[in-house]
């Protein structure tokens, strides 16, 4: 697996900014609309269950387990942005992942911030 199979997170020049942090520096808030957040819940088949145990017996990374939660949260993520674009916004601040079990079912990944509408300032 490469690199990029273990990332995540937006391209380039995204529609709607997101944000760990609390403001934009260049930006202002114009409106805070509210929470927006996007939620997935996944179940591993049987066969990664297998794999992961004996490979939990050795030690090591389990690559299989890795690149399925990248792709739960890289899911949960475009639904959020799905949500805050429907409502109107350009950037989504305080962004945060939880992650919980969902009654031995499967893994809940809740990706969840605020949406806003943001201005870029003039460079003066």
């Amino acid at each position: 697996m490469g690199i990029e199979e273990f990332g995540g997170g937006q391209g380039p020049q995204p529609d709607v900014l997101v944000v760990t942090t609390n403001d934009v520096p260049g930006y202002r808030v114009r409106e805070v609309i509210g929470e927006v957040f996007g939620l997935t819940v996944r179940s591993r088949h049987l066969g990664s269950q297998i794999g992961a145990g004996l490979k939990s017996m050795i030690g090591g990374e389990l690559k299989g387990l890795t690149k399925t939660l990248v792709q739960t949260r890289t899911q949960a993520m475009e639904r959020l942005v799905e949500q805050a674009r429907a409502r109107g916004a350009n950037a989504v601040l305080a962004f945060r992942f939880d992650v919980t079990e969902a009654a031995d079912a499967g893994t809940e990944v809740c990706a969840y911030g605020t949406a806003v509408v943001v201005d870029k300032l003039d460079k003066a």
